[in-house]
């Protein structure tokens, strides 16, 4: 298993889930866990997900993940979990 976190940061609308879900589904790369919410008309989500059977390399995975977040007005970025444990840790 290889989990990464992925969090995606923009105003609401219609779709930012399914989007950034087909991707994943379409890349074999499986939620393991996520949590999302609308605050004052913003939407946060944080997903941790499996990239063990992903279909492409991690760069180009995070890319198509920051091209999609920006199609739709979003900041989506893409974090390998042992990174982000050690930028997180005090």
């Amino acid at each position: 298993m290889k989990k990464t976190v992925i969090t995606v940061v923009g105003k609401d609308s219609v779709g930012i889930i399914a989007k950034v879900c087909t991707y994943l589904a379409e890349n074999n790369v499986n939620i393991l866990d996520i949590s999302q919410t609308i605050v004052g008309g913003f939407f946060n989500m944080m997903m941790i997900v499996d990239v063990a059977e992903c279909k492409t390399d991690f760069a180009g995975f995070n890319n198509a993940l920051e091209k999609i977040g920006e199609d739709m007005g979003c900041t989506i970025k893409a974090q390998r979990e042992d990174i982000f444990d050690k930028m997180h840790r005090i």
